[in-house]
């Protein structure tokens, strides 16, 4: 969440950056923080004041009842019963204030950062790179993109590549689960098996760390990511033990970091995670979520950065790097977007998303975002850096993306590398699949 800090010394650009996210009603947000901020220091001030004016009269009792001054001890203990009520009075508003407080900020999401263009919806969002062709930034937006593919050939789409090769049941999936929970079986699971490897090998080449986290997570971590308070609906919730499913390994291995103060020295960390991941997707339906577009549970291998604010931005570049490498290895079509205020998630400052192009669907399918949360997740997780030189504490950014989510890279895999004679195999899975066709 937002800093108070922030908030209240830098209130106009606060109120900017929420207007250009589209917040409704900035001001009168961020207005009752600062009431609210106003009403808990006025209680702090009143209650220091209170419990000092007590210490100094309980002081007195003492020495008034040495010099056998009874009737005035007992008025001063009166007076001191009087000002530790009302302790309790101001202590309890305080706590009411800073209960509002984080209830209020919790509300407000991240600011954008200047280089997030202006815009509403995904329509706005600016391509800034793509295999395909040489991009203008600020002047080529989604909107009027030209430059997707030519299929000269009719294509089949994965779900019927899936069903014709027998690599993914769709219907088995719903008779066990339901819908949005296929079950990959065959070279279907072995790809699946050859892409978690393969993104897993590339990220420890980067450096990374493998985590093997745990899929379900308490209460504080689905909020120190800001997944909590789920405004959307989309987390699966274990009522009886008030556990989550994780939508995304962001969750667990960000948590790692919660209430801890690391080391200049050790920064910036880089952590990478394979999980199941599980959305409920809600309100989600239509052609757009058919086969492996959009799913209730699917593979992904995450990779997260913590930084100090000065090196955050070189680690987004750097994750960015990463991400694109992965998809020129898989000889996809992709473009990368820096999305638009309007269409960015709740919680990053910036984001950029990878997207794929379905020949078959004619449309470029998400498969990755990466963000720059700034201070914003650290503010909840309370991780912080201690500076070498001076050993004073600060907020750390920390930073993630998927690398890759694996449902719509399969759909691209199989739809753009089908032949008359099955689905070719990109090179540099061939080593993992044991096999350069999938027949």
């Amino acid at each position: 969440m937002l800093t108070l800090k922030l908030i209240t010394e830098e209130t106009e650009r606060v109120i900017a950056g929420l207007e250009k996210k589209h917040f409704t009603d900035a001001r009168k947000a961020i207005d009752e923080v600062i009431a609210v901020d106003k009403s808990r220091r006025q209680a702090q001030t009143e209650l220091d004041q209170n419990l000092s004016a007590a210490k100094k009269l309980a002081a007195e009792i003492g020495m008034l009842m040495k010099q056998g001054k009874r009737d005035e001890a007992e008025e001063i203990k009166a007076k001191v019963a009087a000002l530790k009520e009302t302790s309790k009075e101001l202590e309890e508003k305080k706590e009411n204030a800073e209960q509002e407080m984080t209830r209020l900020l919790c509300q407000i999401p991240n600011i954008p950062y200047d280089e997030v263009p202006e815009g509403t919806c995904a329509e706005d969002n600016w391509v800034v790179k793509s295999n395909l062709k040489e991009c203008v930034l600020g002047q080529d937006t989604v909107g009027n993109w030209d430059a997707n593919p030519v299929v000269e050939t009719a294509k089949l789409p994965h779900w019927e590549l899936a069903k014709k090769y027998n690599l993914i049941d769709f219907d088995l999936g719903v008779k066990i689960t339901g819908a949005g929970f296929p079950v990959y079986r065959g070279k279907g699971a072995r790809l699946q098996r050859a892409l978690i490897d393969f993104f897993l090998d590339e990220a420890q080449k980067s450096g990374y760390e493998e985590i093997m986290p745990p899929t379900v997570v308490n209460a504080a971590s689905g909020y120190g990511t800001g997944q909590l308070p789920d405004k959307e609906g989309q987390m699966y919730h274990c009522e009886v033990d008030d556990l989550y499913l994780i939508p995304t390994a962001e969750v667990p291995v960000t948590n790692i970091y919660r209430d801890v103060i690391l080391d200049e020295k050790d920064l910036p960390i880089k952590n990478c995670a394979y999980t199941q991941c599980f959305r409920r997707e809600a309100g989600s339906y239509g052609k757009d979520v058919r086969g492996l577009n959009r799913l209730h549970e699917f593979s992904k291998i995450e990779i997260v950065r913590i930084d100090t604010p000065e090196h955050s931005a070189e680690s987004h570049k750097e994750m960015l790097s990463h991400v694109e490498g992965l998809l020129q290895k898989l000889e996809l079509p992709y473009r990368i977007l820096r999305l638009c205020g309007g269409d960015q998630s709740f919680t990053s400052a910036i984001c950029y998303d990878f997207e794929v192009y379905s020949e078959a669907q004619k449309r470029w399918l998400e498969v990755s975002s990466v963000s720059n949360f700034d201070t914003y997740q650290a503010n909840r997780l309370k991780c912080r850096v201690r500076r070498t030189a001076t050993g004073k504490t600060e907020l750390c950014h920390t930073l993630n993306g998927s690398a890759l989510a694996l449902p719509r890279i399969v759909a691209s895999i199989l739809e753009n590398n089908q032949t008359p004679e099955g689905i070719r195999v990109p090179k540099v899975l061939v080593p993992y699949m044991g096999c350069e066709m999938i027949d």
